[in-house]
């Protein structure tokens, strides 16, 4: 556990995914009371780690917020609020996206025919559900949470909506202090993917948040992993700029011929990927590819045995 600022904690958890950290925070209110934000995965021995950071902490925790559903941040969930007794507050749509895709519903079936509509070849469709099947064990999110919203205050930080990297995707702002979860990362691009059941144009949400945090203009960003962000607004006009980047490179890509999102996401995404990682590609190439749409920059082609994308109108 490392102290970041006066009544700042930032625990980092080791993760077996294709990154190999998240980080969850701890604050401390005016009161004393703690807020711890994320929970990290539900691994087998995360009470006991959990555990251990709770001993040490300077106060008692009154209240646990999660700033999104991935596994790596609300995994945990149920653990924590056990140990510490805390009530757990998330966002609405989060919550119901977060039963949807790991309660006991139909969404790994309709996601798995989601990958085969965008080209996904067969034995990577298999292989992304064996994969998530092992990961699902390691998800205890908390039933019935205390509903966070946008606007709301919480323990004396103020809650904001920075949807992109998921629909329902919060951070909290506190004298120019953003705890940002991942909707911004100090290294990489937050994956920022178009998924069954999702809002629709994730790319054109998540540029909004960027276009947010610019405004805002934080001192200093914490994230969900790497390192804290001294200038948040210049490294959201960098994502930006990548944004427009790749939406340019994805509409180079089918305009030769119409490809489908498998095959645009090899094009934008070259390197070797694992199955999970690749469904991440696609996922975020079909992001871009539908804001072209959008932007009337290119057409979106069903009715055939994948979803095509075509250059133009």
């Amino acid at each position: 556990m490392t102290e970041l600022a006066g009544g700042i904690w930032r625990v980092t958890f080791a993760l077996p995914l294709g990154i190999d950290h998240v980080h969850c925070y701890v604050l401390r209110a005016e009161d004393g009371s703690l807020t711890v934000v994320d929970t990290g995965l539900g691994l087998d021995d995360a009470q006991a780690r959990w555990r251990s950071v709770l001993g040490s902490l300077p106060g008692r925790v009154e209240r646990i917020v999660i700033t999104h559903f991935h596994p790596d941040h609300v995994g945990a969930a149920r653990d924590v609020a056990r140990l510490t007794g805390a009530p757990v507050f998330q966002g609405a749509l989060d919550y119901e996206q977060c039963v949807r895709v790991f309660g006991d519903g139909d969404a790994s079936v309709r996601f798995l025919d989601y990958l085969r509509e965008h080209g996904m070849p067969e034995q990577e469709v298999e292989d992304v559900l064996e994969a998530g099947r092992r990961l699902r064990r390691h998800v205890r999110f908390a039933p019935d949470p205390g509903p966070l919203a946008p606007g709301d205050r919480i323990a004396g930080w103020d809650v904001l909506h920075l949807p992109g990297h998921a629909d329902g995707h919060l951070a909290l702002l506190r004298d120019g202090i953003l705890v940002a979860g991942d909707a911004l990362l100090a290294t990489i691009s937050p994956n920022v993917g178009l998924y069954p059941d999702s809002r629709p144009d994730p790319l054109a949400d998540y540029l909004g948040s960027l276009e947010r945090i610019v405004e805002l203009a934080p001192a200093r960003a914490f994230a969900g992993h790497g390192e804290p962000m001294d200038d948040p607004a210049g490294r959201a006009r960098e994502l930006i700029a990548h944004h427009e980047e790749r939406l340019e490179h994805a509409h180079l890509a089918i305009r030769e011929e119409p490809l489908d999102a498998y095959r645009v996401s090899l094009a934008l995404f070259p390197d070797a990927l694992s199955p999970t990682l690749r469904r991440f590609a696609l996922a975020e190439t079909r992001a871009h590819l539908e804001r072209l749409v959008a932007d009337g920059r290119a057409a979106r082609l069903e009715g055939r045995a994948t979803v095509e994308y075509a250059a133009g109108g």
